[in-house]
């Protein structure tokens, strides 16, 4: 069986975790044995990100990455022939594509690609959409990759991959623990507290922890790291960040605010609790940037869901 349907199949066959303080330290195991079952990355997907810290990537370099893959580069080549991009004659290359599509853009779309196959097989709790997660996840990476393209931050190039991934531990949650998974949803309904607190009274530990253990457990950067575990407490990571540049950290919390806040969340629970785009800009000083930060968004986000 392949080793993605094998995802936390285990754990959740295993009695449920209650909210007794004495099984705090069983549930954390249960989901840490889940984080040990995630499938690997592919060679692809390991390549891609690698790339992310590499001075000297090429579009021949990144173009020869993608064709290893079929089924990616056949996306590729549909994004780029697609009216999206208004071109008269059909591109038939990836490395035509790359030279059209640019860099950046061609290794973000790969990643958002590689990174939503490796859940297609994941078993999750039913209230569960992974439609949703996906969703949110590539939402908050464009978004976040626009906002250090418009203003200093440490460790900018792993933007848009902590944005891909920064929420990876709900998914844990609901794969190692589906039979419990819905009393967290319960508790924030009934409580208006933040998911975390909430996690963090059940189980004795919250997604974003999770989070950072699984791209601990897969060797990303620690910049990026530290910025999953900390996007909903951003703050924590000023002393990390030099004087007049932004912590990732605090890039990734208002990317996640607003793609809840353009109705891109991973529960329709999470909008509520979300400030407007100009605010949340505003706040990190970047007053005036609303307008083309927006529009980039929602020409990128129409590409990605056309392929998701």
């Amino acid at each position: 069986m392949p080793l993605a349907s094998q995802f936390c199949r285990a754990a959740a066959d295993e009695k449920h975790v209650t909210s007794s303080p004495t099984l705090h330290a069983a549930g954390r195991d249960q989901a840490l044995r889940c984080l040990e079952q995630l499938p690997p990355f592919s060679p692809v997907l390991n390549q891609l990100m690698a790339s992310l810290a590499d001075e000297d990537a090429s579009f021949a370099k990144l173009a020869s990455v993608v064709e290893r893959d079929s089924v990616l580069s056949g996306n590729v080549l549909r994004l780029v022939n697609s009216a999206l991009y208004g071109r008269r004659g059909t591109v038939s290359s990836i490395r035509a594509a790359v030279s059209i599509l640019g860099l950046n853009k061609l290794r973000n779309f790969a990643l958002s690609l590689s990174v939503s196959g490796m859940w297609a097989k994941v078993r999750t709790a039913p209230d569960w959409s992974m439609r949703r997660f996906n969703t949110h996840s590539v939402a908050t990476a464009i978004l976040a990759d626009s906002i250090v393209q418009k203003t200093r931050t440490d460790y900018p190039e792993g933007a848009f991959a902590a944005g891909l991934l920064h929420d990876l531990g709900r998914l844990v949650f609901a794969a190692a623990m589906p039979h419990d998974f819905h009393r967290i949803l319960d508790l924030r309904r009934q409580s208006g507290r933040p998911l975390a607190e909430c996690e963090q009274e059940l189980f004795g530990f919250s997604h974003p922890e999770l989070s950072s253990a699984a791209l601990a457990r897969w060797g990303l950067p620690d910049a990026i790291q530290r910025a999953v575990l900390h996007h909903h407490t951003p703050h924590a990571c000023d002393a990390h960040a030099a004087p007049g540049v932004l912590p990732l950290s605090l890039v990734l919390a208002a990317a996640d605010e607003m793609a809840d806040a353009l109705s891109h969340s991973i529960d329709p629970e999470d909008e509520p609790l979300s400030r407007p785009p100009g605010p949340v800009l505003t706040e990190l000083g970047l007053d005036g940037c609303e307008e083309h930060i927006l529009a980039a968004f929602l020409t990128e986000m129409q590409a990605m869901q056309s392929a998701l």
